[in-house]
């Protein structure tokens, strides 16, 4: 439920008085003395607050006043609808309709929970639609935002590859696309080898989800999304503190279901294709060890330097069957690097791709979206850190810790040849602090972004 109603609602709402910061002075010198002793009682001005309740004689609520400080953005209101009291509210201010648009998106995305383990009884404010705000466009979003951190959310001992395929076959059906899945031994049979190894040793077998859907004479665009549905480290295993946030490690698939579901609901002009392997990196018997040296798709050979770096082969064997259809634009994200999140923390998309003029528009949406991306270098000359005496690629990059969000990317390029255009994300997809709209948890890096991208530039 998205908590907001149509404006032509009978409900009698409480207004949003929208104050400018640099105003504020002189709109608390045009209040009533009782609502200036209130104000001042409550030690609010425009530095400290953001909003405060204004009492009616009769003791109910009057106005809520609300302190701007900058433009209007999706999070401008985002924590009004947990602070308020349950009741209904509607925005004394004049907006454009991308404005309206995004508070009321923010709106919404501030009455998210993940309940599905622990009731939430929490009552939140409702919002009257602002005029011009596109509903159709607020409902897209919150619903692919949600999905995502849905499924990011939920642990791995509920969400393995069977279910996290599952999860696609929902999104597929929703559309009517076509969906695929290669699973277990039929991942040889069908040249994914390296998605197998990865899998091969979880009692949940591994596989391929390929959904198609759209116009076979549109413009390609194909999403690759990594599906490590928890992460051990393998053979090479990760420490306990290390594995407790391995339940988000399929937060890339997620996040391209999200994004598939937004284009497809838009009914974008392109022909789309989502591929995500789906994997749990368990150990067991068999097991792939350190120093085995698999055959990719692609063919090129792959030394296993560390099998904690078992996301760049899953996305290899994928990137590479998406590279076969040249793509116009092929987009992986992926929860790859610890190095991406020391280089750039963990609440901005580090973004790989050699084309500056995509990297320009998306660094344009970024900001319209207040979706965070910051490039980093595919810097070649690091390539002979991935060298490998007995094969022809290292999967781990022998710099010592150096570069290491940078040599992940440079491995997934050496399966990039064909796709006109590429970019790569190396996401944390996790909040691991709150903030207005965005508690902590899973969470949606680059989407709302990418989405206004391919909207931008395929709907010319």
């Amino acid at each position: 439920m998205i908590p907001f109603v149509v404006a032509s609602s009978k409900a009698d709402p409480k207004p949003i008085i929208v104050v400018e910061k640099s105003e504020f002075a002189d709109w608390l010198e045009a209040q009533s003395a009782p609502h200036k002793r209130w104000i001042g009682s409550h030690g609010f001005d425009a530095d400290g607050g953001k909003s405060l309740l204004l009492p009616a004689s009769t003791g109910e609520i009057e106005a809520v006043v609300y302190i701007k400080d900058g433009d209007w953005n999706i999070w401008s209101l985002a924590d009004l609808p947990s602070r308020l009291p349950e009741g209904t509210y509607a925005v004394a201010a004049e907006f454009t309709e991308k404005e309206a648009t995004d508070v009321t998106t923010g709106w919404s995305l501030g009455t998210y929970t993940f309940d599905r383990y622990k009731k939430d009884d929490k009552k939140y404010a409702t919002l009257i639609l602002p005029k011009g705000a596109d509903e159709e466009m607020v409902a897209r979003t919150v619903k692919a935002v949600t999905l995502v951190r849905d499924l990011v959310n939920i642990p791995a001992g509920d969400l393995g590859p069977t279910a996290l395929e599952a999860a696609a076959s929902q999104v597929a059906g929703e559309f009517e696309a076509e969906q695929g899945n290669i699973v277990g031994e039929d991942l040889l049979t069908y040249h994914f080898p390296m998605v197998h190894a990865v899998g091969r040793a979880a009692a949940d077998a591994p596989r391929l989800i390929d959904i198609s859907w759209g116009d076979k004479a549109a413009p390609k665009v194909t999403l690759v999304g990594k599906g490590v549905c928890f992460d051990t480290g393998g053979l090479d295993i990760k420490s306990a503190a290390g594995m407790l946030m391995m339940k988000k490690d399929m937060g890339g698939a997620a996040t391209v279901l999200g994004l598939a579901h937004m284009i497809m609901d838009a009914n974008l002009p392109v022909r789309l294709r989502v591929l995500i392997p789906a994997v749990e990196n368990s150990i067991s018997g068999n097991a792939f060890h350190p120093g085995d040296i698999l055959t990719s798709r692609k063919g090129k050979t792959v030394e296993i330097g560390n099998t904690d770096a078992e996301g760049r082969l899953i996305l290899a064997d994928a990137l590479a069957a998406a590279d076969e259809e040249a793509p116009d634009l092929l987009i992986d994200i992926a929860t790859l690097t610890g190095a991406a999140r020391i280089a750039v923390g963990t609440e901005i998309a580090a973004t790989f791709t050699d084309d500056d003029a995509l990297y320009a528009e998306l660094a344009a949406q970024s900001e319209k979206e207040k979706d965070p991306v910051w490039r980093l270098p595919l810097w070649d000359d690091y390539r002979h850190l991935l060298d490998s005496k007995f094969a022809d690629i290292n999967n781990n990059a022998s710099g010592g810790g150096y570069g290491g969000a940078t040599t992940a990317g440079l491995f997934l390029k050496e399966f990039v040849e064909k796709a006109k255009s590429w970019v790569h994300f190396d996401v944390m997809a996790y909040n691991v602090r709150s903030r207005p709209g965005r508690p902590v948890g899973g969470e949606a890096f680059a989407m709302r972004a990418l989405f206004a991208l391919i909207k931008e530039r395929y709907s010319r």
